[in-house]
């Protein structure tokens, strides 16, 4: 029988709310200090493990000290900076590109509105979405990979389309909570619902969860 709207929603309040207490802590795990870091640092994390991008980063941002530095950078250079965290030449290239049109159409701020975040090169809505929610404080969910699976095994959603998974979980889950739901999905992903080896009988929603076996 297919579950009505009303009860997808209440069952979304639960799963937040179950998830909250479960991980009152949860935050982007990112290392940055300023909002042009904490995009360099999201594009590096396609494909690659936060913790990864911090080991990265951490020598990255010591060198590279602003969006200046980056758009006026050799990027065959910048490649090899950023090698370890995977696709380093689309990546450098992407982080150079951004950057350059940030300086230079944006007098060096990241900008703080969705469809000029994705006007740069190698920014994608995860991207955006991201730097929106943490950094300007804009409701925003960002679709990564724990995101679509879990939210799947839920069946909040039946597609692996990122955009569509954001749209549709927007209507089931309150705006304000839109941020943290994020983080809260990525840490349970890491700790209990994992991709190949799911701890259902150690998890807190599993009586809110179709796919659970317990």
């Amino acid at each position: 029988m297919r579950e009505s709207k009303t009860n997808k929603i209440e069952r979304a309040k639960g799963v937040y709310q179950s998830l909250f207490a479960e991980y009152p802590d949860a935050k982007c795990s990112l290392h940055y200090k300023s909002p042009h870091e904490l995009l360099v640092a999201t594009i590096l994390s396609a494909q690659c493990t936060d913790h990864r991008v911090n080991q990265v980063t951490l020598g990255l941002f010591e060198k590279y000290t602003s969006p200046k530095d980056f758009a006026y950078c050799n990027v065959s250079q910048l490649s090899k900076d950023v090698h370890s965290c995977g696709y380093h030449n689309q990546k450098s290239k992407s982080i150079q590109g951004a950057s350059l049109k940030i300086v230079e159409e944006y007098g060096g701020q990241v900008p703080n509105n969705l469809d000029e975040l994705v006007s740069l090169p190698g920014v994608g809505r995860k991207t955006a979405n991201c730097v929106l929610g943490e950094i300007y404080n804009v409701p925003s969910m960002v679709i990564d990979t724990h995101m679509v699976r879990i939210m799947n095994l839920l069946k909040f959603t039946h597609t692996k389309d990122a955009k569509k998974i954001e749209f549709e979980l927007m209507a089931l889950f309150e705006y304000k909570n839109w941020v943290k739901l994020t983080h809260l999905i990525i840490d349970h992903g890491r700790a209990v619902c994992i991709a190949r080896r799911p701890k259902c009988g150690a998890c807190v929603i599993n009586e809110l969860c179709p796919s659970a076996v317990i």
